[in-house]
């Protein structure tokens, strides 16, 4: 449960923290280190331009994610256009701008972040809730396993969770 929360809280931070994304400066600053840089399609510009944020793992050096959709991209290289690959793999509602950021209206602001918030609530959501069935699961195997040890017991198996309608689908980077 400790776990669970501490994902909460985690998750609650960069709520906060991506809010600041929407400023094209901001998104450019994420991207230290980034292995391509002169002479192809995925410059930290470009990428930037795409909604694009810098997340290297230990692993993945050239990991990107859509401070909007959430879509998380690996395996750059260099004749990648950021906007296409983006494109290719998600709607996005901040690539469906139709006007700079800084020229949209409070009206228009607030429709776009309420898009926003609800792709990551959703998305984050999706993942809280599979850690917690893991460890149900986990509990009331343990449980079963207690029980059935101590008596003569046949366990029914678990009734699976519905996902919800309202949330876009997952998808596999």
């Amino acid at each position: 449960m400790e776990v669970l929360l501490k994902d909460l809280v985690s998750s609650s931070k960069l709520l906060s923290d991506f809010k600041e994304m929407y400023d094209y400066e901001n998104r450019l600053k994420t991207f230290t280190n980034w292995p391509f840089v002169e002479n192809c399609k995925c410059t930290p510009e470009n990428m930037a331009k795409a909604g694009f944020i810098h997340c290297p793992s230990a692993n993945e050096t050239d990991v990107a994610k859509c401070f909007f959709c959430l879509i998380e991209l690996e395996g750059w290289e260099p004749n990648d256009d950021p906007w296409e690959e983006h494109t290719k793999r998600r709607s996005c509602g901040f690539l469906s701008l139709t006007k700079q950021f800084d020229d949209l209206t409070m009206e228009e602001y607030y429709m776009l972040e309420m898009t926003r918030l609800r792709t990551f609530l959703c998305k984050t959501g999706r993942s809280i809730i599979n850690s917690f069935e893991e460890e149900v699961a986990a509990t009331r195997k343990r449980l079963v396993d207690n029980f059935v040890s101590s008596h003569q017991y046949t366990p029914q198996p678990p009734v699976p969770i519905q996902a919800d309608p309202t949330c876009p689908p997952s998808e596999s980077s």
